[in-house]
């Protein structure tokens, strides 16, 4: 009789078990292990966007830095200085754009693709742009 009554327990505790199993989809489990962060990844999305940030502020200063923009400075009366201050003020999101197109606006002018006075007329908007940007804040 013990027997029968410790197979009996035991082929139902198999069968909740199987049903347990079965009843718990494999994606559920699965998805545990995909939301799990590891500790380097905060640290290094963190130095990411720090490059990158400083990347774009290198980009821009360096636009500012070239001789047609200390031309278009002097002609449009405004202070390099005040205009490179002004770019650590800015989002990384507006950092990231004005960069892009401060790049986009060197890479026409170098390939040809832009005269000199259009040039100057980007460079003059961009920085009047960032000035107007942190001025607002």
């Amino acid at each position: 009789m013990m027997r029968s009554a410790q197979w009996q327990f035991a082929r139902i505790f198999l069968a909740a078990l199987s049903i347990a199993a079965f009843a718990v989809p494999k994606n559920v489990i699965a998805q545990d292990s995909q939301h799990l962060v590891s500790p380097s990844d905060p640290q290094k999305a963190t130095v990411d966007a720090s490059q990158s940030r400083q990347q774009n502020i290198d980009t821009l200063n360096s636009f500012f830095s070239s001789d047609q923009a200390q031309k278009a400075f002097q002609s449009a009366h405004m202070n390099p200085q005040q205009v490179k201050k002004a770019v650590a003020g800015l989002s990384d999101q507006e950092l990231a754009q004005l960069a892009s197109r401060a790049q986009k606006a060197q890479n026409d002018f170098a390939a040809g693709n832009m005269s000199n006075y259009d040039l100057l007329i980007i460079l003059i908007c961009i920085a009047a742009l960032i000035l107007i940007i942190v001025a607002v804040r």
